[in-house]
């Protein structure tokens, strides 16, 4: 299993905008830059990220991006989901109705299992955290 680059790129711009100090606002051409995002790709990120609520944009030039609440308060899984939907290892883990075999399937707990402890792992990882590795 892998993520989207999408997601990926949306990770490195959350990291980039949690270095920032607190209400501080960044240009998305600059966080393309210094992220190595494709600026096209950057922008239909940025809109999802701010749709979700994650971040904040402003256009002009005072403009940029800044994060709509604390690196404390905004975790690997909200972002992640936020780009690429809910996280599933299978589609078992996500629907009853998605495996014939889901009565009898001795992998089905194994997978429920898996994706929880992902889940639980990613969304107990702030960008706070994750800032304080970087420094």
């Amino acid at each position: 299993m892998q993520i989207t680059r999408q997601a990926d790129y949306a990770l490195r711009a959350m990291l980039f905008l949690a270095d920032l100090e607190e209400n501080t606002r960044a240009a998305t051409s600059h966080i393309a830059k210094e992220k190595l995002i494709p600026p096209s790709f950057l922008a239909k990120i940025i809109s999802q990220l701010s749709i979700a609520g994650i971040i904040h944009t402003s256009r002009g030039a005072r403009g940029g991006v800044t994060l709509a609440r604390s690196a404390n308060e905004i975790t690997l899984l909200e972002v992640i989901e936020a780009i690429d939907g809910p996280i599933a290892l299978n589609e078992c883990t996500l629907s009853k109705n998605g495996c014939p075999f889901l009565d009898n399937c001795p992998i089905h707990d194994v997978w429920c299992e898996a994706q929880t402890e992902l889940v639980n792992r990613l969304s107990s990882t702030t960008f706070a955290t994750l800032k304080s590795k970087t420094k």
